[in-house]
């Protein structure tokens, strides 16, 4: 395999990304407008664009992701993709009648300069946008920013497009779950529920990502978030954001345009994050935690009690998105593992600091970049290795490699399942996490014991 060829030596690379730790704006984007009930994302640009991220949606999620695109050639690459939107747009409402078509561009129609809210304004002169139904748009360039900068685009779009205030503050509060699965969206609203806290999550893609299967094919499932409940999200008192690169820009315009005051928080991942998600609801809502959610939180802690040896000190590379590996790695400080190499595709100093921040009592040396690549993730391991890896499908090449267990956690996981169905975030997604670090640490000990150490009790 290529991967074998990875040199120990390190020299600093500026115009050259080998193996991203990232994909593209337009994919994110598109995630998020999935979030929205009856709505159907358009990509506008190029044919192919949309099919690469419909195809990795679908083998992420093992669902059939639709979505429409603009379907340039080369007349519209030269001269704009107007005709083209305005016919999609009359297409779309006439054959699936969704209640919005959320459009983001590409690289080519970013590089032309379309005008999205233009285009969508001499659609709607055309009457080829019927009444009670919406088209929003956002700008997602793929050669800036990566999925998680989609997705957060896309949520601060439903907020511009459809939030709105009456004045009236409601008993009620926004939830703004970041980039995770549909599994962990529908963990957010049950820790809400056992709390008795009304709230409006958006995006939401539970039930419609991770949707049971009837025998009957529905092109828009019945989750999603509804355009009501949008509406309403500028009458809320509170807007709790999750994941900061991926939640603040809604949050924060939502505050600017209908005065909702906003909490960016990290995601809910492990003892901490979820202490304090679990707090600032309790706060916000003036309303005691339940003993259901303290005994959940209590189970956590036994499992670690009970399986610390085998935590300890264990060394720990990552590579995944920003708010996640924020989270995970004080999880893992949590319970005394060392995470020693971090990277991410997304760039920020914030994070390298914020990380630095979390490990400093860490008795070994911590490297962390961002941006970066896992072509450097993999250099660093060889240079000093760790005993586990954490982070997307794409890690499993440099798991076989090195021999390294890899427990598959973020985007894209495209070899396994299970992610969209459990979830990794409050008390309960820390136990499975816990699960599978501890199935990967001692199948591996099972792997390697000799004959007269291979025992059943640990």
């Amino acid at each position: 395999m290529l991967l074998r060829h990875t040199p120990k030596e390190i020299n600093p690379r500026k115009a050259l990304t080998i193996n991203p730790a990232k994909t593209c704006q337009p994919i994110g984007a598109m995630y998020a407008a999935l979030g929205i009930h009856s709505c159907l994302p358009h990509s506008h640009g190029s044919q192919g664009c949309c099919a690469y991220h419909r195809s990795t949606l679908t083998r992420h999620y093992k669902e059939p992701v639709m979505a429409a695109t603009s379907s340039f050639t080369e007349g519209a690459s030269v001269f704009g993709g107007q005709a083209n939107l305005v016919q999609a747009i009359d297409n779309i409402f006439t054959i699936y009648d969704p209640d919005v078509i959320a459009v983001h561009t590409t690289c080519l129609s970013e590089t032309i300069g379309d005008d999205i809210p233009q285009i969508a304004r001499k659609a709607e002169a055309d009457g080829k946008i019927p009444s009670g139904k919406f088209v929003i748009h956002v700008n997602t360039p793929s050669y800036v920013g990566t999925h998680v900068t989609g997705f957060a685009n896309m949520t601060k779009a439903m907020v511009d497009y459809f939030a709105k205030s009456t004045g009236t503050r409601a008993n009620r509060i926004n939830i703004i779950p970041g980039y995770v699965e549909p599994s962990d969206m529908e963990e957010i609203k049950r820790i809400a529920e056992m709390m008795g806290v009304p709230i409006v999550l958006f995006p939401d893609t539970s039930n419609v990502l991770n949707r049971p299967q009837t025998g009957k094919y529905e092109m828009f499932p019945k989750g999603g978030v509804t355009v009501e409940a949008l509406m309403s999200t500028g009458d809320s008192m509170a807007t709790i954001g999750l994941g900061r690169m991926a939640s603040s820009p809604a949050a924060r315009a939502l505050d600017t345009k209908c005065k909702v005051p906003c909490e960016i928080l990290d995601l809910p991942i492990g003892f901490k994050a979820t202490d304090r998600f679990v707090d600032t609801l309790r706060k916000t809502a003036a309303i005691n935690v339940p003993d259901a959610l303290n005994e959940e939180r209590g189970r956590l802690l036994d499992i670690v009690t009970d399986m610390h040896q085998y935590f300890y000190g264990r060394k720990v590379a990552l590579a995944g998105d920003a708010d996640q590996l924020i989270a995970l790695t004080e999880f893992l400080v949590s319970i005394d593992m060392w995470p020693v190499h971090i990277v991410t595709g997304t760039a920020g100093k914030d994070f390298e600091a914020r990380i630095r921040e979390i490990t400093r009592n860490v008795p070994h040396p911590v490297n962390v970049s961002a941006p970066a690549d896992m072509f450097l993730l993999h250099q660093w391991i060889k240079n000093e290795p760790v005993d586990l890896l954490i982070g997307n499908t794409y890690l499993k090449y440099i798991a076989r490699d090195e021999d390294i267990p890899l427990v598959r956690f973020g985007f894209p996981i495209l070899d396994r399942v299970g992610h969209s169905y459990f979830p990794t975030v409050g008390y309960r997604g820390g136990m499975r996490l816990l699960e599978k670090i501890l199935d990967a640490l001692m199948d591996r000990q099972d792997r390697d014991a000799p004959e007269e150490s291979f025992e059943l009790v640990m």
